[in-house]
């Protein structure tokens, strides 16, 4: 039988997909293997191939410790060994890089947050910049400070060491304009460049130390003489700058190569493309045309934030203001690893591929992501113009909705992974909020939108490429137009023959069209709130229809009734996927459960719990052995079914327990009374170690103690449950009182230790206090009777 044909019944999370850069700073590590980056108050170490799970440095802390020290900044060595971090609460932290752990901690004396961190070439100083206008020197070896650096104005933007460790010399920017120059050992400033007219984002050295780089918000490149502070060129280029690099010389960029004679430097900002420039020409050498940064929404806005280049791999990193870092190798300047960094919301899941090895994801962006599944390489699909809502495929094609009122279809191919759009729907006149592909030839899809316009689409057999870069994408011809719905349409389906589709909106209803000729067959009514999904049964004339009012329906597609409704959600229905051809259903709700349904007994089998939000999005494999779900937290998290190994586990814990069982059996029947005991409390049978106790009690057998002594912590805890509740039955209190007699001998000599004392205490005296009154009455009167006996002989012998 097949694994859709079994009914599922236990889900586990197999891996979790979370943010590891949520904006601030990044650093590359030397050997350029993994980048470091600020994730909510922690550091996140990913590796450059994503194979590799994140790892956060300060893992261990609590939410609230993280929260009350949260890491503002940090820095690497340039041995890659060690790592500096600024805290809120005024704290520098060395952490190893290997192990993770912090080396050692002191306290900065900057009043306010730290904005920079940086080591010295040697690694023998770490130069701190704050809100305070200040720059401090510290020894990591000895946690002193070595001195302080005064002169700039506002918040410290840049700290620069000088490339040669002998020179002692580190520039610092504020806010003030100016790029100024101190030896640090000394702490006199030495050299102030004047020549910006806004903030000062970047300063780089040249290779041969004469020259000095430096780009700014006042879109301008600055080429300095650092010598004579002179500007020997300031070049206009037309972009607020974020970052700049000095690129060695012999280095080939796009093809051409590098002249050792002259200064070349590469530059991002909010253009979002990389550009380098030939600094004494005041030449664009390069310039970036295959960018997957997206340009500034406005003037001065942020598009690439940081830039990076590494030596050894002659590669160079782009990180995107929307979280994204991309790696592009320099020849080609080909984009040859993308890492995604925050999803923010996730709005929709799809697989691809024949044997689902992508997952395409739709979030707040209007770029959609393609995920490799096994090694979770990301890759960015340009093409829309706002934020993508929908996506949906086929074996040959995907096709994605937008805010930006159209609809894209794209062509893929597998080993290795291609996309491109080969054409655009633009007939809505609002939002689109969902699409749908036909199931069997792939030859139509079907589109809804905030217009209230249900649209089908004609998908040809060929398209032809576009010829040159001006050229337009093909448009997809609108074959049919529908006025659906009342209000917004949430949803849309393709039956699995392809004869009909179904449609749900805000208007609390869901309607049944005709796909041939879009006109109505049915419509449901029944639920109070908005529907968010509907889906066909793949075995059955029924249709499923889940809303805002918690309730997930099942509705006959022969007479239009409802069939069944589901209630177990406690907040709004926003996605239900079918399983186990038909006969189980997956819910997602707005309250972050997840849901396992039986069908035929209505029943809620399991309930998952780990998003903290709203789940908008799921997809299943084919086999359904994996689901993937996604939501308002932005994580993506991979669920796996276990229900057979859960099943093995249960008939090996069986067996292993009727083997138990009958060595319990085979020890009572020989009398072996000892050994029985730990093979029942092993079992954890309370009434089985009653009747070994008792037996031990009436054949006066010695050696109870020694057993107990030998007993496991766990079994001697179990021995005191037992005890526990026998004491609460007056017939059981001799065994009950013994075994409690000696486990307290076992506490007071050290070999016992009880979790959860008092409780049991408080379990077992009010029974032990009955049982003493009890036995004390007893005992007046046996000695009433002993005496009243003791009267009675000499009365006894005179009658005779």
């Amino acid at each position: 039988m097949s694994s859709k044909g079994k009914l599922k019944e236990v889900y586990e999370v197999k891996q979790q997909y979370k943010a590891f850069y949520t904006g601030g700073t990044v650093a590359w590590k030397p050997d350029a293997q993994q980048f470091l980056c600020l994730n909510n108050g922690t550091i996140s170490v990913v590796s450059i191939d994503n194979l590799h799970e994140p790892v956060t440095l300060g893992e261990q802390q609590t939410d609230s410790e993280i929260a009350e020290d949260v890491i503002y900044t940090f820095a690497i060595s340039n041995t890659g060994n060690s790592i500096v971090s600024g805290h809120r609460s005024g704290l520098l932290k060395l952490w190893d890089s290997k192990t993770h752990t912090v080396q050692k901690m002191w306290k900065t004396v900057h009043q306010g947050p730290i904005s920079r961190l940086v080591f010295n070439p040697s690694d023998s100083v770490i130069a701190s910049g704050g809100s305070d206008a200040t720059i401090r020197l510290w020894d990591p070896t000895e946690q002193v400070c070595l001195g302080t650096l005064r002169g700039c104005e506002g918040l410290i933007n840049v700290i620069v060491f000088h490339p040669d460790a002998d020179s002692k010399i580190v520039i610092g920017v504020g806010d003030d304009t100016k790029i100024r120059a101190w030896n640090y050992e000394s702490r006199k400033l030495l050299k102030t460049f004047e020549g910006h007219f806004s903030r000062v984002t970047g300063v780089s050295f040249s290779q041969d130390r004469t020259h000095l780089v430096s780009s700014g918000r006042d879109k301008i490149l600055i080429l300095w003489n650092y010598e004579t502070q002179q500007a020997v060129k300031t070049i206009p280029v037309y972009e607020a700058l974020e970052s700049v690099v000095v690129l060695p010389a012999g280095l080939q960029v796009g093809g051409i190569k590098l002249k050792k004679s002259k200064v070349y430097a590469a530059c991002g900002g909010e253009d979002g493309l990389v550009k380098v420039w030939e600094m004494t020409g005041a030449k664009i050498i390069y310039k970036q045309s295959n960018s997957l940064v997206a340009k500034a929404a406005e003037e001065g806005g942020l598009a690439i934030t940081h830039l990076f280049y590494s030596d050894s791999l002659r590669r160079m990193a782009v990180v995107s203001a929307d979280h994204n870092i991309l790696v592009h190798d320099c020849e080609t300047f080909e984009c040859v690893h993308q890492l995604s960094g925050f999803s923010d919301e996730i709005l929709d899941l799809i697989l691809l591929g024949k044997k689902d090895q992508y997952i395409a994801m739709a979030t707040n962006s209007n770029d959609f992501k393609v995920y490799d599944v096994s090694t979770m390489n990301c890759q960015l699909v340009k093409g829309h113009t706002d934020i993508v809502l929908s996506l949906c495929a086929n074996d040959r094609y995907l096709v994605s909705s937008s805010k930006d009122n159209s609809i894209r279809l794209w062509s893929f191919s597998e080993d290795p992974f291609t996309i491109r759009c080969v054409a655009i729907g633009l007939k809505h006149t609002n939002t689109v909020g969902c699409v749908t592909l036909s199931r069997q030839g792939g030859n139509f899809c079907a589109s809804v939108s905030q217009d209230r316009c249900l649209k089908t689409w004609k998908i040809p057999k060929k398209f032809e490429p576009a010829e040159g870069e001006n050229n337009e994408l093909p448009r997809l011809q609108c074959s049919l137009t529908e006025l659906a719905h009342e209000k917004d349409i949430n949803c849309v389906c393709i039956s699995p023959n392809d004869r009909l589709i179904a449609t749900g909106s805000q208007d609390k209803t869901a309607k049944l069209w005709d796909a041939s000729n879009l006109s109505v067959v049915g419509v449901f009514r029944g639920h109070t709130r908005g529907i968010w999904a509907v889906r066909f049964s793949p075995v059955d004339q029924i249709l499923l229809t889940n809303a805002a009012d918690c309730c997930i329906k099942l509705w006959s597609l022969e007479d239009m009734t409802c069939l069944k409704t589901l209630e177990g959600h406690d907040s709004s229905v926003l996605r239900v996927e079918f399983l186990s051809n038909g006969m189980q259903l997956l819910s997602a709700g707005a309250d972050g459960l997840l849901k396992l349904w039986s069908i035929k007994t209505s029943e809620c089998v399991q309930t998952l719990d780990r998003h903290e939000n709203r789940i908008w999005a799921l997809c299943v494999t084919r086999d359904e052995r994996v689901f993937y779900s996604g939501g308002s937290d932005s994580q993506l998290i991979q669920w796996h079914d276990v229900t057979e190994s859960k099943r093995q586990a249960e008939m090996d814990q069986r067996k292993e327990t009727l083997l138990q069982e009958q060595e319990l059996n085979n020890l009572l029947s020989e009398k072996k009374l000892l050994k029985a005991l730990r093979l029942a409390l092993n079992l954890d049978r309370p009434l089985s170690t009653l009747k070994i106790v008792n037996e031990v009690i009436k054949s006066r057998e010695q050696g109870l103690d020694e057993t107990v002594r030998k007993l496991s912590n766990d079994h001697k805890e179990r021995l005191l449950r037992h005890a526990i509740e026998w004491n609460t039955n007056s017939k059981n209190c001799r065994p009950a009182q013994l075994a409690l007699h000696v486990l307290l001998e076992e506490m007071l000599a050290g070999r016992f230790q009880v979790s959860e004392l008092n409780k049991h205490l408080e379990a077992s005296l009010p029974y032990t206090e009955r049982h003493f009154k009890r036995l004390t009455e007893y005992m007046k009167d046996l000695k009433f009777v002993e005496y009243s006996l003791r009267c009675m002989q000499p009365h006894a012998a005179k009658m005779e």
